[in-house]
């Protein structure tokens, strides 16, 4: 019963299916729901900081359902991209109408492709993380996976990370460092992975060709089958999926900086540096993903079993809402950088 409420993420893609077939503002529903509601939500619940037992980490690490949770969202990912391309090409939709369901397929391409495919991507086995790539693809964004896996989780709440925030950056520009910045550094992570292992950068175990030779079969097969407007349509989806992935790196490590011991190397990853959210309505729906602290504390724990700690410096609410708030610096600056000082 315990995994049941994850089962939750699946009002996204029924919301998506009512946006895909309908008009007006119903088109716009999995935005109102996710960005409106939730938010005003979460005001209102308390945060969530039960941790398992012992005895009940061991039973819940080998539950099942947890996996095949994750698992289901694979094919629904994508029956909803064949879905939207269909949705899309309605002659009778107005302009608004049609943001509205490119927006929902890019929240589908946020909370599912990205999210989902950051969980499979750190799992130790390689079926895993090749659904973890398909979901990535959906949002032109494995490129992701290497970086996330050898930079990000190294680096983390350095000056060498792309995914961290500095205080007082507004994230508009973090949008341009981080993302550019972590393709780059994949690029360069691989073509190193594949010098030390006496391979050219141009091979087939290169990550990053693949994934290009991907991104690229994918583009121009749309654009082949479906035409240059789908083509477009799909690459704005794309795009609001990986704004919201770069919102929800700006918010989970604004402004925290790991400490350099006497030889000038910086201290071992803490608890306390990434902010953690136990806002149970994000936690159920975003797989634990706002329990972060203690996912770069162990990054191979299973999202079920990542605990609440008091040391982890804690978000005033949940992500949608600390999401909407980074989008007005003012606001976020005011707020977060007292917390900041609060925990130093």
């Amino acid at each position: 019963m315990k995994a049941l409420k994850y089962l939750s993420i699946f009002i996204l893609p029924v919301t998506a299916y009512i946006s895909f077939n309908s008009y007006g503002w119903l088109c716009h529903l999995p935005f109102i729901i996710f960005f409106i509601i939730m938010p005003l939500v979460e005001l209102i619940f308390k945060p969530n900081k039960y941790n398992f037992t012992k005895d009940e980490e061991k039973k819940e690490k080998e539950n099942k359902i947890y996996t095949a949770i994750l698992y289901a969202t694979v094919p629904i990912q994508f029956i909803f991209l064949y879905l939207f391309f269909d949705a899309v090409q309605d002659v009778n939709l107005s302009n608004l109408e049609l943001i509205g369901r490119i927006i929902s397929m890019g929240l589908l391409c946020g909370a599912i492709g990205l999210n989902v495919g950051h969980e499979l991507g750190h799992r130790n086995n390689r079926f895993d993380e090749f659904l973890g790539e398909l979901l990535l693809l959906t949002s032109l964004n494995a490129h992701f996976l290497p970086y996330h896996n050898a930079g990000h989780h190294f680096n983390v709440a350095t000056p060498k990370d792309a995914a961290t925030a500095r205080k007082n950056e507004l994230i508009y520009t973090f949008y341009i460092r981080s993302h550019f910045s972590s393709y780059f550094q994949a690029w360069n992570l691989e073509n190193k992975r594949l010098k030390e292992s006496n391979r050219s950068w141009f091979h087939l175990q290169n990550r990053m060709v693949i994934y290009t030779l991907c991104n690229i079969l994918i583009l121009s097969n749309i654009y082949y089958f479906l035409g240059i407007f789908v083509l477009l349509a799909f690459i704005a989806a794309a795009v609001f999926g990986i704004i919201q992935l770069e919102t929800v790196n700006y918010i989970e490590h604004y402004g925290l900086l790991r400490n350099k011991n006497d030889h000038g190397r910086f201290e071992r990853v803490k608890r306390t540096h990434s902010w953690n959210s136990d806002h149970a309505i994000g936690q159920a729906m975003l797989f634990n993903l706002s329990r972060h602290s203690d996912h770069h504390y162990n990054g191979a724990k299973h999202y079920q079993l990542l605990k609440s700690l008091p040391e982890s410096p804690q978000m005033p609410t949940g992500y949608p809402g600390m999401m909407i708030l980074s989008l007005f610096p003012p606001l976020w600056f005011r707020l977060m950088n007292k917390k900041l000082e609060e925990i130093s």
